[in-house]
Parts: C-alpha cells; structure tokens; sequence
C-alpha cells in the first residue's frame, strides 16, 4: 500500500475513534434524571430545570470529528459520478457504491443523534403539564452508544469505498508501466551475428602452378 493510503486510512482511523471515544463519554456524562429540579408554579404547570452537562461539548465534538471524516474521504476519493481517472473494476465498483450509499446514510443518522443528544444536556428550564402529572424529559440511555458505533461504521464504509476507488489508479498504473518496459522480454530486432568462415591456407607451389597452367 503505498504512503498516501496509509496516510489517509490512518487519519480517518484517528477521527473515527476520538469520535466514538467523545460520543461514549458523552453517555457517561450526560444528564440524569437526579439532576433535574422539579418546580411546581402557580399555574397546573410543572417547571423542569436543567443543569449544564460535559455531554454537550462532548457530543458536539464527536460530530465535528465524524463529519471532518466524512469530508475527508468524500474530498479524497473524489466524486462517485463525476471523478476523472480509470474506472475501477466492476466488482470493485460495486463495492464503493454500496459502501458510498450506506456511509452516508450512517453518518447522517449518527449526525443527529449526537447533535440532538447534545442539544437537550444544555442548561434550560422547561415547562410541561400531561394529564395531571409533570414529564421532564431527559435523553434516553443509549443515544449517544449508538451514534458512538454508527460514527465507526460510517468511518469503516469510508475507509473501504475510498480504498475500492483508489486500487483502480493503482493497477492501471503498474499495468502501463509494465507495458512500458515491454513486460521484460525484449522488443527489438533479433540480432544475429555475421557467419565467418575460416580461412582456407593454399601452399605457394599450388599458387605458382595455377598460375603458369
């Protein structure tokens, strides 16, 4: 695998997991239904006040990283549709297809779902009243697990459409250049050497007869 690849997979290897490492703490730091304080009012209204939790840096910071993934190897790979360059093969195609179609369909789920999930651990005050008793809502248990593990999928399916586009490159160059060098069997003319015959001695009494007859 030559450098650029293993630059690039190691990059977004490296944002996928400070994506899913944030997005897990998140779920440890998130708030809890202790935390909340239970006002009631005036009115038949129940006042709901949220403190302000680490999970909202924490989520928001693991959908930066996700979505510096996603451009990354969207910008990397270049254009499904539109890219210049040899064509991959046909099975490498619809590989990167699929993986393109199901990346991106991951990513924007897990998007938000840490955005959503970081929204709701800010601090505010929220007021609500259903059928006699009071609800404050807080975020459910495994939100954020689960945009923590669809951020490594999406990054996997990433990491395989661009590795599927880029070994066309590859293969196509190794192809010309091998042709280039005639494949390491020789293209010239044959070359084949000048016979040369032996020389034929004639003893000097032979030569002076011929020529005196």
């Amino acid at each position: 695998m030559e450098k650029r690849k293993v630059v690039m997979c190691g990059v977004l290897s490296l944002l996928g997991l400070l994506s899913a490492v944030t997005a897990f703490a998140a779920e440890a730091t998130k708030i809890k239904r202790s935390q909340v304080k239970v006002t009631t009012t005036s009115d038949p209204l129940t006042r709901c006040s949220y403190p302000r939790s680490p999970a909202l840096d924490l989520g928001f910071t693991s959908a930066i990283f996700l979505m510096m993934a996603q451009i990354i190897v969207s910008v990397g790979s270049g254009c499904l549709c539109c890219r210049k360059g040899p064509a991959p093969s046909r099975s490498n195609w619809i590989i990167a297809l699929t993986c393109f179609v199901v990346s991106w369909f991951t990513f924007v789920i897990a998007f938000l779902l840490l955005l959503t999930g970081a929204a709701l651990n800010d601090e505010h005050t929220e007021e609500s009243m259903y059928a006699g008793y009071y609800s404050c809502y807080i975020v459910k248990p495994g939100v954020f697990s689960t945009g923590s593990l669809l951020s490594l999928l999406t990054v996997a399916l990433g990491i395989v459409y661009y590795l599927c586009l880029t070994s066309s490159k590859q293969n196509v160059a190794d192809t010309a250049t091998t042709a280039n060098r005639g494949g390491g069997i020789a293209m010239g003319q044959p070359q084949i050497p000048e016979r040369v015959e032996d020389p034929v001695f004639v003893h000097e009494d032979t030569y002076m007869r011929r020529q005196f007859t």
